[in-house]
This record gives C-alpha cells, structure tokens and sequence, in this order.
C-alpha cells in the first residue's frame, strides 16, 4: 500500500532520498549529497510517497508562505510511474498552499512532463492568457 503524507527533512533517511533521485537519472542532485540534503532542510514542504518502507517519489515546495510558491521537485520511481502518485504529490504539497497566488515551476520540455503539470493546472508562460509573463533563469 502507497501512503502519502507531508514530512520534516529528519523523517527522510538521505540514503533512501539519494536512491530516488538516481531511480529517476537526476543526477545533479546525488553527485553532491550534502548539498541535496541542506536543500530538503531548506524545504518549506516535503511530501513523501512510501510503497511500504520504500520511498517511491517526493515533491519539494520552496515558499515565502504569503505571495509565492515554487513546485521544487517532484519525482516518482520509475516502477510506480502511471498509479497517480506525481498528481497526488503535487496536490498534497500545495494544498498547504491555498492562499498563495503565484505558483511556479521549470522543467525540461520533454513533452509528457509538459502534459502532466498542465493538467495540475499549470500554464506554460508563452502561452498563458492573463497577460504578458517571462521567465529567465540562471545557473552558476
């Protein structure tokens, strides 16, 4: 049975987190894992998914609590993909969110993400019809 339920960075054994993220490639995040660590320390909501004592996928919000919220990550292991458990991460880590008004996230554009978070009710911004909206990023 997959439970889902809202965690401190303490609930989550670092071992478990790092076999996650190379479970799904992000490679990025396991090269480095005191750095990946300080990041969940530094979550404003961490939403884990157990298929028992394994952790099979976790969303990441990053928020001021007032004005803006950033979908951080969200990941499912690849064997527990098509169950609804990346829909189901994400609404648990935002319904902490209601008031909030600006809700963000980048990815890639690989196609199906890109379907997955516009059904969550995400716009990308060159198509969004409020208004004119841009993104910019950079990394060091």
């Amino acid at each position: 049975m997959t439970t889902i339920e809202v965690v401190k960075a303490q609930d989550l054994a670092l071992s478990d987190v790092l076999a996650l993220y190379n479970a799904v490639e992000w490679l990025a995040y396991t090269k480095d894992p005191d750095t990946l660590q300080k990041a969940l320390e530094g979550s404003s909501t961490l939403v884990a998914a157990r298929d028992g004592q394994m952790l099979v996928g976790l969303a990441r919000v990053i928020s001021d609590g007032a004005s803006i919220c950033y979908l951080q990550d969200i990941l499912v292991r690849p064997s527990h993909h098509r169950r609804g458990l990346g829909r189901a991460l994400a609404e648990r880590a935002l319904e902490q969110y209601p008031h909030v008004r600006q809700k963000v996230l980048i990815t890639d554009d690989e196609p199906k993400q890109k379907a997955f978070y516009e059904a969550l009710g995400y716009t990308q911004t060159d198509e969004f019809a409020g208004g004119s909206i841009r993104a910019f990023v950079r990394f060091d």
